[in-house]
């Protein structure tokens, strides 16, 4: 039954893609972002949302938090319907539709071969972050959880192997040790930090606990090399800039928990930049 249902919701976005296609990426975003107002509260309880957006800001009028939760699904949607444009970000027209502040940080990176850890969150289109670092010259693996859909999953990972950065690690203890060989062969690693996983730990993450990958922690203190931050926004319609920070260097004394922790405030001061633009629907603190 549940295969069922995964090959009907596969089947729609396929009719989607190939509507967004003629449509053009401008109204393509613009359509899927209105529809997705309409139709992502069916997907999840405006309960949770709300929930989750009062431990970020307690204080939030109930107005406010309405406006947010709707623009929230907005951009939900955008990138829905962006998937079928991420070749021409990459390499045809839609370039220049990305701003980028830090480059420079970027070509010390090239310049020098080093080792970095990108880490980030779902903020805006936040598949343009993978895409643009490889695309900038980075040696890079991506780590990414896969669909639930198994049949949408096939076309994403396609994409994501082809126009974002084709040496994808699934998510997991499986990807580990596809991960250890290379960072052996001095690749760079970009991975998102704010989803729920089973295998991380209890980490402080708006003064409540809530279960966080170790990833970067752990190959901070095996390889020991910097963190960082990427922060991407969208500024407009298909227009994005993605702000590359400066490298952070961590002490090999300090714990895999305490390293988690920081980057867990680095991740809330990025929320807060544009919290419309966040994924609030995960059940983050469950």
């Amino acid at each position: 039954m549940k295969n069922f249902k995964y090959f009907i919701q596969f089947l729609l976005a396929v009719i989607c893609f190939a509507f967004f296609k003629i449509l053009g990426p401008n109204l393509s975003s613009n359509l899927s972002g209105k529809l997705f107002e309409k139709i992502g509260p069916f997907f999840r309880q405006k309960k949770i949302i709300h929930s989750n957006i009062k431990k970020a800001i307690p204080n939030i009028k109930d107005e406010e938090m309405n406006k947010m939760t709707k623009l929230m699904w907005n951009n939900y949607g955008r990138v829905f319907a962006e998937y079928m444009f991420i070749k021409d970000f990459r390499n045809g027209k839609l370039i220049s539709n990305i701003e980028v502040d830090g480059q420079e940080i970027l070509e010390e990176i090239k310049n020098l071969n080093k080792q970095v850890i990108f880490i980030s969150g779902h903020f805006s289109n936040f598949e343009l972050m993978a895409m643009y670092l490889e695309k900038a010259g980075i040696n890079l693996t991506a780590i990414y959880r896969p669909l639930n859909n198994i049949f949408l999953n096939f076309i994403m990972e396609r994409i994501r192997k082809k126009y974002i950065c084709k040496n994808q690690i699934k998510k997991g203890i499986g990807g580990i040790k596809n991960l250890i060989n290379f960072k052996k062969k001095n690749f760079s690693t970009a991975l998102m930090i704010d989803q729920r996983v089973s295998e991380g730990i209890l980490s402080n993450f708006y003064k409540e606990k809530a279960l966080t990958t170790t990833i970067p922690a752990q190959l901070v203190k095996k390889f020991n090399i910097p963190v960082v931050p990427v922060y991407i926004e969208r500024k407009s319609g298909i227009k994005f800039k993605i702000i590359i920070h400066k490298a952070i260097n961590f002490s090999q004394e300090k714990s895999i928990s305490s390293i988690t922790d920081e980057l867990n405030k680095i991740l809330e001061k990025m929320i807060i930049k544009n919290p419309e633009q966040w994924i609030w629907s995960h059940n983050r603190w469950k």
